[in-house]
């Protein structure tokens, strides 16, 4: 089965929704214009209830399909991003973003979009049991908008049983999926090292307690935690990506700073990685006589799918693009993704759906496919149908 007929009949609509979405992109938590418009939008659809104000400007959308009073009725979550990201935008399209220095460079204006042609659709129809939840949630990018709302108790409050994402994939053909059962995206962590020494003139080094060096030793000791702690068929990612010390030529400065990112699945791997970094940071820091702290911050959690709602969600794929156009058993990959809190509060899966040849995720030039937001929101909709058919 091809896109929905009557979703493929608003595209138009989806299309500069979408647009007006780009033109407006908010950071965080902080998305009042944007949250403004998908709730006038969801109201305009005749939800049957709109939550609004959790997580500070997500909202929660409640459709009520057939037999939705009945004790035992189920309730199906569809979540979408909102938030943009602080990127200054150099697309040159028309709708450009109207606030400088952000950008929609993930596409949460696509995806936002999508499950508002969901929405709509579902409205119309109501050709399912039960109940939809549709999940509009803020600060994917940052902060970790889907922790705070399982935190706020929207499974519990609404009942959600199950719970499914989307997310676009440049590179990957235009209208296609792909996902993989278990886990798909890493647990990410951050850490910060903090190095005092003992500065002083350039060409007096033995007067000082040099921090250049010594952020020098660190950053390259903490690579062998991944060359020879750790067991190579194993995924691992530690990554140095920020030194700062130093101002001038001649001038041995007092401090040094290293950060960087850690990505795991497993979590006695994530456990090794943090010990063995205090030791490195500690022992390093007396080798070279100066002194040390390490900030290890443990971020987002592995985003795992649950299996049979992977196998489910395969097979609506399926219906929408045919079976040449859905990988199944793709190949985890190490990036990162909030809706992991999600999924691990409720059973579930996430999948991508293929962008096309466009600029990468998080690029200035970045602009979302609008060609693909009706395959997305065809999959949501089916995805309820399938899941809970009407009597």
């Amino acid at each position: 089965m091809p896109v929905v007929n009557r979703i493929a009949d608003f595209a138009t609509d989806m299309t500069a929704w979408r647009r007006h979405l780009h033109q407006i992109p908010e950071l965080a938590l902080d998305l009042p214009k944007t949250a403004a418009f998908v709730a006038e939008r969801l109201r305009e659809f005749g939800v049957d209830e709109l939550h609004e104000g959790i997580a500070q400007t997500g909202m929660v959308a409640i459709i009520n399909g057939q037999g939705h009073d009945a004790p035992d009725a189920p309730t199906i979550g569809l979540r979408a991003d909102m938030d943009a990201l602080p990127i200054p935008e150099e697309t040159g399209v028309e709708y450009v973003s109207g606030h400088a220095g952000n950008m929609h460079a993930c596409g949460h204006d696509g995806h936002t979009t999508m499950l508002l042609g969901a929405a709509k659709y579902l409205a119309e129809t109501r050709n399912f049991s039960g109940r939809v939840a549709l999940i509009f949630q803020p600060a994917e990018e940052a902060i970790g908008g889907a922790r705070i709302m399982v935190e706020e108790g929207v499974m519990e409050q609404f009942n959600i049983g199950e719970v499914y994402a989307l997310h676009n994939l440049p590179g990957l053909a235009e209208g296609s999926f792909l996902t993989t059962p278990g886990p798909i995206m890493a647990a990410v962590d951050t850490f910060h090292v903090r190095i005092q020494g003992v500065g002083g003139h350039g060409a007096m080094p033995h007067e000082t307690r040099d921090p250049v060096m010594a952020a020098c030793g660190i950053a390259q000791a903490i690579q062998t935690i991944v060359s020879r702690n750790h067991y190579a068929l194993q995924d691992l990612v530690v990554s140095v990506t920020q030194i700062h010390t130093g101002t001038v030529d001649n001038v041995i400065p007092d401090t040094a700073y290293i950060n960087g990112t850690v990505r795991t699945f497993d979590p006695e791997v994530q456990d090794m990685v943090m010990r063995r970094m205090e030791e490195i940071v500690a022992g390093q820091a007396v080798s070279y006589g100066v002194e040390a702290t390490l900030d290890y911050e443990v971020g987002y959690p592995a985003t795992i799918n649950d299996a049979d709602k992977a196998d489910f969600a395969v097979g609506v794929a399926r219906e929408i693009v045919g079976e040449d156009r859905v990988v199944p058993d793709a190949t985890r990959d190490m990036g990162a993704e909030d809706f992991s809190y999600m999924l691990n509060a409720r059973p579930g899966a996430y999948l991508y759906i293929g962008q096309g040849d466009t600029a990468g995720l998080h690029h200035p030039k970045y602009d979302f496919n609008d060609a693909i937001a009706p395959v997305g929101a065809s999959f949501f909709a089916r995805l309820v149908e399938r899941a809970q058919p009407a009597a």
